[in-house]
């Protein structure tokens, strides 16, 4: 390993590749060995950790940024324990349900293209280290580095797959299931090393992967659900085998997308509102979070199924600190990240798999029938402008709209609700919040009517972009 001088460091860091959630970056163009050397190092000095377990995804870069990383860990006395490929929600469950670990590290890109790379980061309760909770301090640290090795620790190498699974399967009743067919896109990410371990062992389920091969090129379509273009194989698998539904999963498989029998995507707001109810049902009363960008449908669900539904900040570095704070039953967000409370706040798409397969054995209906009753509003999607001063616009957006709006929320960006006296039908509600990472503004909307919808969608753009 080459370590670097100092006086290297602070030229060949770029202190933007720390975000608000995670680090991630080109790799290996910004994230190389000596960076993740050094970052290493700085963890430790961080979390002041004596162990540190690290995971990893499939990704090109992924080896040598693992053994730079480890080697800036033992560096500092601290120890390694090694659990190979996987997904993060399993990176999640090794470090959360044993106590002997200090703090964590998951290298990947999430749902990046194949040049990326980056580092998710956990303390030993899976708090994540984010923009609230430590990234600037692991920033800093890693920024005035390298530092003296001391005694170096060791490295242990374990697995934690069979105990995941065994885990996840405690908390569904998979023997009870209906038959279901069911088709997997695993885009070549981390998801394809586990599915057919959670599946097979299910009675009731016969179903055909897609991409199951983990390949950090990502060489059948970039792994993000969140992209329609990206489930257009899913769709067509499905019209083609009659199956019951399709689940895709993102690089790291810390996300997943619903596609119903009819080839139709189920938006992530949507999968919160229809799995909200279920998980009140035993916990009645609970509080549920969910981003706000997300449908008019959540809260409603939320209070109709005896639960409290709260506002919290788009991003799991932002959004589970607020969940551990209000104790929070179940969370969600419009990018279709769900977060349990019974598996330490973090996501487990898995588990969200698997809970719709119960909902549907449960009520005998079909995906699109559980959706139908939830379409009942018109949402723009997510809608991306490119503004250099996104302060001005903001500050004008709520010059015109702040007089007329019936509540203003500003935890994320700028929410607006407005109800009108007259006619219900005329409700609908706004969100602008700024990316952290580019110089976009996001804006998302919804209205009663597609006709009200479009009408402001057209009206707020003209003002964000000019």
């Amino acid at each position: 390993m080459r370590c670097i001088e100092v006086e290297n460091v602070h030229m060949s860091i770029n202190p933007k590749v720390f975000k608000a959630y995670d680090i991630r970056a080109l790799s290996p163009e910004e994230l190389d060995a000596d960076f993740a050397y050094t970052f290493g190092q700085a963890f430790v000095k961080f979390t002041k950790a004596q162990t540190v377990v690290v995971g990893r995804d499939m990704r090109q870069t992924t080896p040598m940024l693992f053994d730079a990383l480890s080697k800036g860990i033992l560096s500092q006395g601290a120890d390694v324990v090694d659990i190979g490929l996987v997904t993060t929600p399993m990176f999640y469950y090794a470090v959360g349900d044993y106590d002997l670990h200090d703090a964590g590290i998951m290298i990947t890109a999430s749902h990046n293209p194949s040049e990326y790379n980056g580092f998710k980061m956990v303390f030993g309760d899976v708090m994540p280290i984010g923009a609230e909770t430590g990234m600037w301090d692991v920033r800093e640290l890693t920024m005035a580095g390298p530092y003296p090795v001391k005694p170096e620790g060791h490295v242990v190498t374990t697995g934690v797959q069979d105990a995941y699974v065994r885990k996840l399967l405690t908390l569904i009743d998979t023997e009870r299931l209906r038959p279901l067919k069911v088709v997997v896109d695993t885009a070549n990410g981390m998801e394809g090393v586990v599915i057919s371990d959670i599946l097979d062992q299910i009675k009731g389920v016969t179903w055909e992967g897609m991409y199951l091969e983990p390949d950090g090129r990502f060489p059948n379509h970039e792994a993000n659900p969140l992209k329609e273009e990206t489930l257009d194989a899913l769709k067509k698998k499905i019209l083609e085998t009659g199956a019951d539904i399709g689940v895709a999963y993102d690089g790291d498989a810390d996300r997943v997308g619903l596609v119903d029998e009819k080839g139709e995507i189920v938006r992530g707001d949507m999968i919160l509102a229809l799995l909200a109810p279920v998980l009140l049902e035993k916990n009645p009363g609970e509080k549920v979070l969910y981003t706000v960008n997300c449908s008019m449908i959540v809260p409603e669900e939320i209070t109709v199924a005896g639960g409290r539904p709260l506002f919290t900040r788009v991003g799991h570095g932002l959004l589970k600190p607020h969940m551990r704070k209000e104790n929070a039953l179940f969370a969600g967000e419009l990018s279709c990240h769900f977060f349990f409370r019974e598996l330490h706040n973090a996501e487990c798409a898995d588990l969200v798999m698997l809970s719709v397969f119960a909902l549907m054995t449960r009520t005998g209906k079909t995906l699109s029938e559980l959706v139908a009753p939830l379409k009942r509003y018109f949402h723009s999607g997510e809608i991306n402008s490119t503004v250099e001063d996104k302060d001005a616009v903001l500050a004008a957006l709520e010059a015109k709209y702040a007089p007329l709006a019936t509540t203003i929320n500003k935890i994320d960006g700028i929410r607006m609700d407005f109800r009108d006296p007259v006619d219900p039908m005329g409700d609908w509600w706004w969100n602008v919040r700024a990316s952290n990472t580019e110089p976009l503004l996001r804006l998302n909307l919804e209205a009663k009517t597609k006709g009200k919808m479009e009408e402001m969608r057209d009206e707020l753009l003209k003002i964000i972009r000019g």
